[in-house]
């Protein structure tokens, strides 16, 4: 066999190895090529994530580069922390991004939807059908499958019966995650949580003032919500008091300590009396920052510095506990808590600056002697803190992923009280839609159709596959008793409780959720259909 023409080459160690003619020529690819290459690309990111759908679905861990792991069953953080590639696989990644900007949960979903779509496309490009015109049939499908997504919906009442619709949705929610043995308690701490800083007159909900901390050690069950602002500090002098009642707080973001020259300097102190007078100096200046203090009437001093052992003392001495080093953001949510003001010098100390709160007090967690100040009973009692104990950081950092999509998930309620069923019942009715659809339309439209259909059953047979259950045997099987009961809200019982009306076993979710699902996941496929022709910059094309 004749080598290809090559050229001779070393490497920094003296090696010698061919550089192939052939390679500069390989970096185009176009037509069915293009097409085959995008659509297997996307389906292996589909494929990676497809089995950690669903109640039974399993775990990912991610390892990154720096050797940090990850373990995670949310579809938007599998594929962030994944390095990806390939630049059509990198659209599946943002798929599950904006997905997860937008709706907060059903990550996971979206893109097994897309890539099931962009699998079955590909056999009627095969079959020599425009892309484009693939690409308009799945559209008209996507149509109407959210018209019977929407019209299957059921409106709840989010107040009735202390909450339960919602606690409800929470749980379907968590019911995929590690933390499902303790669903019942953290879907009661989300709409919890949701509910004190939502605005029912707007139907929304600013996320910004639910604060998830986590801290390692101690049960999962000893997760809390606490009605107030938790801040990682200790107060700065260890015989501060631990309890702070009726606090009028203070809240500073100016160094606690004498000013200095921001250019260099240098001081020369010849004698006992020059360095008595610049102590006095400095003491002076701490005696006027304490003094301003006590008379805008604070009894708990917040900064964002630090302050020098001096300031420390005389802080102790005059009875004023305070805290130092905490952050921006904890700040700002302190004020917006407490109804205080951010105070950047300390001549404009006023009373009315100060926040307010019925309580400050040190919690001590475990025997480490880890420290935290809880501040409650604000003033404003809109800021929330939710805090989550684990066995390890990898549990306390997946335990904070649930938590913000099951808040996510009753935010959307919220916004918009209708429900959908889970367990693919929605995709099966959808589905089933679409088949009835495309037997009505004259076009080449119809046979896209009928794949958009068959592509909406991947959602049930991989809930059926993680299940452990016969994928095509349940799916057929459920899909012909919503046909006969005229029920659309039969779906896979992934949980064997003998029951497959999702309505009964409690398992449904946003409607808004699932239209969004359906039409990103079709946008993307139309994007990816467009596709034909795929140059890679910098490189030879030549043909």
């Amino acid at each position: 066999m004749a080598m290809p023409v090559g050229q001779l080459a070393m490497d920094e160690y003296g090696n010698p190895f061919i550089i192939m003619e052939e390679q500069a020529k390989k970096k185009r690819l176009k037509g069915l090529d293009a097409h085959k290459a995008n659509i297997l690309a996307a389906k292996a990111i589909a494929e990676t994530i497809r089995s950690s759908m669903g109640p039974k679905g399993m775990d990912k861990m991610v390892v990154g580069p720096d050797g940090d792991v990850i373990v995670t069953n949310d579809g938007a953080t599998i594929l962030e922390k994944m390095d990806v590639q390939h630049q059509i696989a990198k659209l599946l990644v943002d798929l599950s991004k904006s997905q997860d900007q937008e709706i907060g949960d059903g990550t996971t979903g979206v893109v097994v939807m897309a890539g099931s779509m962009l699998d079955q496309a590909l056999e009627l490009i095969e079959k020599g059908i425009h892309p484009l015109r693939i690409a308009s049939g799945f559209e008209k499908a996507c149509e109407v499958a959210v018209k019977k997504i929407e019209s299957i919906a059921r409106t709840i009442d989010i107040q009735a019966d202390e909450q339960s619709a919602l606690r409800k949705a929470a749980c379907t929610a968590l019911g995929s995650k590690v933390v499902s043995g303790r669903k019942e308690q953290l879907a009661r701490i989300c709409v919890d949580a949701v509910l004190s800083v939502a605005d029912l007159e707007r139907s929304d909900v600013n996320f910004d003032l639910i604060k998830v901390e986590g801290k390692v050690g101690g049960k999962l069950e000893e997760s809390t919500l606490i009605k107030g602002i938790i801040v990682d500090k200790d107060f700065s002098h260890p015989q501060m008091p631990k309890r702070v009642e009726d606090a009028k707080i203070a809240i500073l973001t100016c160094p606690f300590e004498p000013p200095k020259p921001k250019t260099k300097h240098k001081l020369d102190i010849r004698s006992a009396e020059e360095y008595a007078k610049l102590y006095e100096y400095e003491q002076k200046y701490f005696r006027d920052q304490i003094a301003a203090l006590k008379k805008c009437g604070a009894n708990l001093v917040i900064c964002q510095w630090g302050f020098d052992d001096e300031a420390n003392h005389l802080l102790y001495q005059n009875k004023l506990p305070a805290v130092r080093w905490v952050g921006g953001v904890e700040i700002e949510l302190i004020a917006i808590a407490t109804g205080g003001r951010i105070v950047p010098r300390f001549e404009e100390l006023t009373p009315e600056k100060l926040g307010s709160a019925a309580v400050v007090k040190e919690l001590t967690m475990g025997t480490m002697k880890d420290q935290m100040l809880v501040i409650e009973g604000c003033a404003n009692s809109k800021a929330v803190t939710v805090l989550v104990r684990g066995g390890n950081q990898m549990v306390v950092d997946e335990a904070k992923r649930c938590i913000h999509d099951s808040n996510c998930c009753v935010r959307n309620l919220i916004r918009d009280p209708r429900v959908v069923p889970g367990g693919g019942a929605s995709e099966m009715a959808a589905a089933l839609a679409v088949q009835a659809a495309a037997d009505k339309e004259d076009t080449i439209d119809q046979y896209s159709m009928r794949l958009f259909a068959t592509a909406l059953d991947a959602i049930p047979m991989a809930l059926s596959e993680n299940s452990g259950l016969s994928a095509i045997e349940e799916t057929a099987a459920v899909k012909a008793k919503q046909e006969t009961t005229g029920n659309s809200w039969h779906g896979v019982d992934c949980m064997q409780v003998g029951q497959s009306d999702m309505w009964e076993q409690n398992v449904y979710e946003a409607c808004v959720s699932k239209c969004n699902q359906l039409r990103l996941a079709t946008q993307v496929v139309k994007m990816i259909l467009k596709i034909d022709d795929v140059i890679t910059s910098g490189e030879s094309i030549d043909q």
